[in-house]
């Protein structure tokens, strides 16, 4: 199978790193060359020591679920024949206080919105392509996170 890597790089900045004043911003750098500016979510760390701007690990968690059922989609619905024109998905990932007392992003809602071209799928082929990609997708089969999917039909 196949294997996966990111580099993760941070370096000491702040007046005082055994208070707790610094800096947790760092950066994502993935096998293709791209660098990510990552830092915790401000709802985690407060600013100074986070930034909003950069992509905190919760936000990514999100992302990489919405984006492995986008692809996961695309690709059967292209084996299926139908005329997929754009793929919107406004994602939302929700965080909750596990049993053990440790927060946790307890379930992700995907809302994709799709724009068909000439042939479209039924409600019920909609439906069933969400499903086998939920079922297929590399992420959603490797995290215990409840994902929900609220695809809206929009015909041709």
């Amino acid at each position: 199978m196949s294997e996966y890597s990111a580099l993760i790089e941070w370096n000491v900045s702040g007046p005082d790193f055994r208070r707790g004043q610094y800096s947790r911003e760092h950066t994502w750098t993935f096998d293709g060359g791209v660098i990510v500016p990552a830092s915790p979510s401000p709802h985690i760390v407060p600013t100074p020591w986070s930034n909003p701007a950069n992509v905190d690990p919760e936000e990514a968690f999100v992302a990489a679920i919405a984006s492995c059922h986008m692809l996961t989609w695309l690709f059967l619905a292209a084996k299926q024949g139908f005329d997929v024109r754009s793929y919107r998905d406004d994602a939302r990932g929700i965080m909750a206080k596990g049993d053990n007392g440790v927060p946790w992003v307890s379930a992700v809602t995907l809302s994709p919105q799709i724009q068909y071209g000439a042939k479209a799928p039924s409600a019920t082929e909609l439906e069933q392509l969400h499903h086998q990609a939920h079922e297929q997708c590399f992420i959603a089969n490797s995290v215990k996170t409840i994902i929900t999917v609220r695809a809206t039909h929009a015909p041709a």
